[in-house]
């Protein structure tokens, strides 16, 4: 499993890939066609599709049983080494994804508004638009190179060299972003776009690296490698590009240049042991998975089943309720003047707690209400939306004193913790629903709707907080020493023009707070009427009222 779900600016990757698993082509965790339960009937209940052949129930009470078995048994020396690649392949994809979606809108903030933010995060929309080509990247491959190494050794050298071309001009369009803003854009845009390509590839590969008992454990991998290059690009490059941090450990300061130069070095490392040294197992000239045509019907037979279409529409709107809260709140304290470093080592002491909220929402998805952790904490992150506003409107301004700083962790924490349960969550719903004959795709089409709810309204809500907001820029009239209200004070010229007459800019009305609260109220009337109802449907619903090849 993989993501790309927000929380509190952290991206994270969804699976997408296609695999022959035991004769099908299963996702991680997902069922044999025996274990699924066939329904003939389409209004019979739950129950009674369980009772099948006199047998059905005991192999359900003894399904929880085998996969406790099979997560208790120690990885063998293979699995250990292809753990370990797994985490290394991820790692460097989480690496340009920090950069993209983390570290640069927090650099960017201070020279541009949230408009021209809203436009530059377009360069997200790859990650949870790559159902469209991963069949492709399943499909179509050099046999001589192997199936998975003839995508990923091309998109990492590509990676790699984007950084390196990134690094030589980053100084001059990061001072002056405001002339480059499409240049960013079509430049982070691609670097995303190469990065979900290569997860797509990472993703299917995991299905073979690992024996039939360890592919529990790919998510495990996937999880360690994109947060580790993820928060190595967002939390701990921010903490040592801040020239405070610099000073105040004695600390060369690291430049984005010397950073991206770093990284694309270690990416051509990887990528030439990679296709010199990496032996990929050949691939069957029968697999069904490669024949991109009937891939590509199978997903079109999904998107007509209308329980599919209902989860689609319900993760679409799920989020809204907090989007407008976790796309804004830190950005504001940012601008409020909450140091990159502090902001760094709260996101840096929220990452082991991602980890185990993420093994204890795992136990609460087993059984036959995966979807329950999901439910429960949308409200944690709901009841946070006005904790955001609190903070930011109660900001003391620096020096910070330890409570407040300490309130900020315990709210980052809390926070995140709760996301990371949403997410595991909903992605065990998806891994218990999906169709084992075309696993990896169905699975990529499930979680790509989960991706876009997460967004789509990213875009809205950062223009929505400028088109909200009333400034001016007040500007001291030393004849007669007054103030005086000299222009607006909310997009990046009328910022420039006021920096220019050595004013200062008064917010009057701060449109935060209306895009947090409208999205609060919309997302939670949604969630009441539509989302939660839908959800504990569509939970209750037989495994053979999601199959799309019905086993003959």
């Amino acid at each position: 499993m993989s993501r790309a779900t927000t929380t509190n600016g952290k991206y994270h990757a969804h699976s997408s890939s296609l695999e022959k698993l035991n004769g099908e082509a299963l996702s991680p965790r997902s069922r044999s066609r025996e274990e699924y339960p066939l329904d003939t009937h389409e209004d019979a209940p739950v129950e009674m599709s369980l009772l099948g052949n006199g047998v059905r129930v005991d192999a359900a009470l003894e399904e929880d049983e085998e996969e406790k078995d099979k997560l208790s048994k120690p990885l063998s020396e293979k699995d250990k080494k292809a753990m370990v690649l797994l985490i290394i392949l991820y790692l460097i994809q989480g690496v340009p994804l920090g950069l993209a979606l983390g570290s640069v809108p927090f650099l960017l903030r201070e020279h541009l508004s949230y408009a021209q933010l809203a436009f530059i995060s377009f360069s997200s929309y790859p990650y949870s638009l790559k159902l469209f080509w991963s069949p492709i990247v399943d499909s179509l491959f050099y046999h001589k190179l192997g199936r998975r190494k003839s995508w990923i050794v091309p998109m990492q050298l590509v990676i790699g060299t984007m950084m390196l071309l990134i690094s030589t001009n980053t100084a001059t369009i990061m001072e002056k972003p405001g002339g480059h803003i499409v240049e960013l854009t079509i430049t982070w845009t691609l670097l995303v776009f190469f990065a979900a390509t290569q997860d797509i590839a990472v993703d299917g590969w995991a299905l073979t690296l690992l024996s039939d008992d360890a592919k529990a454990y790919a998510s495990t991998a996937q999880t360690i490698g994109l947060n580790t290059g993820y928060f190595a690009s967002y939390t701990v490059f921010l903490a040592f590009n801040s020239e405070g941090f610099a000073s105040k450990y004695g600390v060369p300061r690291l430049t984005l240049s010397t950073y991206l130069r770093f990284w694309s070095v270690v990416c051509y490392a990887v990528t030439a042991w990679l296709f010199f040294f990496k032996k990929e197992e050949p691939v069957a000239h029968d697999d069904p998975d490669l024949q991109l045509k009937s891939v590509y019907k199978s997903m079109w037979r999904m998107c007509k089943l209308k329980h599919v279409q209902k989860l689609f529409l319900m993760h679409l709107v799920a989020k809204i309720a907090y989007l407008g809260h976790e796309s804004v709140t830190s950005l504001k304290l940012v601008e409020k003047g909450l140091a990159k470093e502090d902001l760094a080592v709260a996101v840096l002491i929220d990452f082991p707690f991602q980890i185990i909220a993420g093994w204890l929402a795992g136990r609460w998805s087993r059984g036959d209400k995966p979807l329950r952790p999901w439910l429960m904490a949308f409200w944690v992150r709901v009841a946070f939306v006005f904790v955001g506003m609190a903070m930011v409107a109660t900001f003391p301004g620096n020096p910070l004193g330890w409570g407040w700083f300490l309130l900020y962790i315990v709210v980052t924490v809390t926070n995140g913790f709760a996301g990371t349960i949403q997410f595991v969550g909903v992605s065990a719903f998806h891994t218990r629903i999906s169709d084992p004959t075309i696993g990896g795709t169905y699975m990529t089409m499930l979680n790509t709707a989960a991706n876009m709810g997460g967004t789509w309204p990213g875009f809205f809500i950062l223009r929505g907080v400028d088109y909200f907001t009333i400034a001016h820029c007040q500007v001291p009239d030393k004849a007669f020493g007054t103030l005086i209200k000299a222009s607006e004070c909310v997009s990046e010229q009328g910022k420039d023009q006021c920096k220019k007459l050595a004013g200062n800019c008064v917010i009057e009305r701060d449109g935060y707070y209306i895009v947090a609260t409208a999205c609060f109220a919309i997302g939670v009337t949604l969630w009441i009427t539509f989302v939660r109802p839908t959800a504990l449907t569509l939970q209750s619903l037989p495994f053979s009222k999601w199959r799309v090849n019905q086993p003959r």
